[in-house]
């Protein structure tokens, strides 16, 4: 149980404010929300796989908590549990990814996002949450050149939200480059700070707050500065040498054959060092040759869903005059994602990987969550007027 949560249970104090997640796959947002003292009763996701790592790991009893399994667009208004202060949403991001087609907010899968608002607009104006946070990638910001998240905001101001807009890297916690972008939805917004934390809201974030159809404000918040988060050397697991997990001569010589000269040369500096150094590489297919590229730095790149080789990572071991690679492990996944802990018994690897790949970090869940989410709740942000979901956007944004 996270110590915030066992303090308000030992203080008598009122339960934890209930959160609600959608899309919510094997559960890493919730384990960041219940760092910062939320509870999460309801949860919903179409993947069977995730449904089965999500429930060993919460084991949840069945009267503290729901998991409906299945299109979000079976979920009615009247489904969900009373009294929610807070919706989650990490929606499939496919479809604004940068990897993607950039099909946009309308592509088959990011269309979701809409399910979840009519989720909201269903509920009602006095049960809705008073703080909604959509997490996704950062391609977002840029699909159809912003229109696809001015849509988003829109959307969410006619349902009363005022909208802030920030991103968040993975690396900023643990280490992995995983930049993800979080829109935060208040009925009690707090005053637009136009110059609050530029780490947080960069120069190519700025479009909607300047969109004067857009209610949207800047939410003055701690600044995250340099943290010693580790290297890959600290999340790696011991894998004894004759294990069948490091790649035999054969498949090792297969992979120091397929690299440019440029990656050829940066493992033969990291080869003739005295001390051991961990790399992470992916399979890529350059003027239609597969390759592989080794990352230049000791964190790992951002970890995608395992539906295919070059959409996994392999752990590079080089030094003293020694090489080795495999497959990152499942824990690994694990722990560059900040869920050390996750219970892993009887899952498939590729399992594991595929839920990892397609998560969130828990680590900058709770950062946003701490300083963020639950001061809104709690009320603890200055507020202004609540936005009357009934009245023109364009009306309210003037």
């Amino acid at each position: 149980m996270p110590k915030l949560a066992a303090v308000r249970e030992q203080t008598a104090l009122p339960l934890e404010p209930m959160a609600v997640e959608f899309f919510a796959g094997i559960g890493l947002a919730r384990l960041g929300l219940q760092q910062a003292g939320f509870r999460v009763a309801w949860s919903n996701d179409i993947e069977p796989a995730k449904r089965d790592m999500y429930a060993g790991n919460f084991k949840d009893p069945e009267e503290s908590h729901t998991f409906v399994l299945g299109d979000v667009t079976h979920v009615r208004g009247s489904d969900m549990p009373a009294d929610i202060a807070l919706a989650w949403a990490s929606s499939p991001c496919v479809d604004v990814s940068l990897a993607g087609a950039r099909a946009g907010m309308q592509g088959a899968r990011s269309s979701t996002f809409y399910q979840f608002t009519r989720v909201l607009r269903e509920l009602g104006e006095d049960a809705r949450p008073e703080v909604v946070t959509l997490e996704n990638v950062v391609g977002l910001a840029t699909s159809h050149g912003g229109e696809d998240l001015a849509a988003a905001i829109a959307e969410l101001n006619d349902l009363g939200y005022s909208v802030d807009v920030l991103t968040l890297d993975a690396r900023w916690f643990v280490p992995q480059s995983r930049p993800r972008l979080f829109v935060v939805g208040a009925r009690n917004a707090p005053p637009d700070q136009p110059d609050a934390n530029p780490k947080l809201r960069p120069e190519w974030l700025q479009a909607p707050f300047a969109d004067r159809s857009l209610v949207t404000h800047r939410a003055l918040l701690p600044d995250i500065g340099p943290a010693a988060v580790g290297t890959l050397a600290t999340i790696v697991e011991p894998v004894p040498s004759g294990d069948k997990q490091w790649w035999d001569p054969e498949r090792t010589a297969a992979f120091t054959s397929s690299l440019s000269p440029v990656q050829a040369e940066r493992l033969a500096v990291l080869r003739k060092s005295n001390r051991f150094a961990y790399r992470t590489a992916y399979r890529r297919t350059r003027k239609g040759v597969p390759m592989w590229e080794i990352r230049a730095d000791d964190i790992a790149g951002c970890l995608r869903t395992a539906r295919g080789g070059s959409s996994k990572q392999a752990l590079v071991e080089v030094g003293r005059g020694k090489l080795r690679v495999r497959w990152m492990t499942a824990r690994e996944y694990a722990r560059l994602m900040g869920a050390d802990d996750y219970e892993l018994d009887g899952i498939r690897a590729n399992q594991a990987l595929f839920g990892f790949g397609d998560a969130v970090c828990v680590p900058a869940v709770a950062w946003l969550a701490e300083h963020y989410l639950m001061p809104l709740v709690e009320g603890k942000l200055q507020e202004k007027p609540v936005l009357d979901s009934t009245s023109e956007v364009a009306d309210a944004g003037a």
